[in-house]
């Protein structure tokens, strides 16, 4: 059985709230309840009832039923959400941190003492999955244009956190010629930020949040 199998497997058993967890990974494969049902030939409802840990905690034949479902219906689609798990791995100039559930992003920039720059309205309508530090220098430096899509790790609801720069410009000029774009964007330690990267936020309706907090302390939070 592969590692990837194995770890959503785990993760999901060892959650708080597994119920959650099998929220996450179903929308991170992008699979409807619906679909997902029909698949495991039950009711939308029983889905529904796990994942709002509604119905006694699932055990291990039922987690290994639904991880062994949204593998094959994302093999029937292309496999391409699997295929992007396996080319994750772990680098110097980015860290991909996930959540076992959803968080508003409102919550997550609260967490951080964050201020919002731009794009407060769509902020407020979108949640995260994770986050990723990336050293915005180095990232400039080493890593081609194939590899900086591995940042988002497994999906693009996430926060991007900038750490290493000055005003903001070179992450946003990224973000803005690739086609993957997250929920939003923190510049850490930024006390003014460039009048471009405000441009491409608008254009791109990609809030921008700046924070002072130490990286450490994020993380811990």
């Amino acid at each position: 059985m592969e590692k990837i199998f194995l770890d959503i497997a785990g993760e999901i058993t060892l959650s708080d709230s597994p119920g959650s967890s099998l929220k996450k990974w179903r929308e991170i494969f992008g699979i409807s309840q619906t679909e997902l049902a029909k698949f495991l030939n039950v009711t939308p409802s029983t889905i529904s009832d796990y994942e709002g840990n509604r119905r006694k905690s699932p055990g291990v034949n039922i987690i290994k039923r639904f991880v062994k479902a949204i593998v094959e219906i994302d093999r029937q689609k292309g496999g391409w959400v699997y295929k992007k798990l396996q080319l994750e791995k772990p680098s110097e100039v980015y860290d991909v941190h996930s959540f076992s559930k959803s968080v508003k992003s409102m919550d997550f920039v609260k967490l951080i003492e964050g201020r919002v720059i731009s794009n407060e309205d769509s902020l407020k309508k979108s949640k995260v999955y994770g986050y990723t530090l990336v050293d915005a220098l180095r990232a400039i430096l080493e890593l081609p244009a194939d590899e900086f899509i591995k940042i988002y790790g497994s999906t693009t609801e996430r926060a991007l956190v900038f750490t290493n720069v000055a005003l903001g410009r070179s992450p946003m000029v990224a973000i803005r010629v690739t086609k993957l774009k997250p929920s939003f964007v923190v510049l850490h330690n930024v006390s003014e930020v460039d009048k471009v990267a405000l441009k491409i936020s608008e254009v791109e309706k990609i809030p921008i949040i700046t924070t002072v907090l130490p990286v450490d302390e994020i993380k811990r939070r």
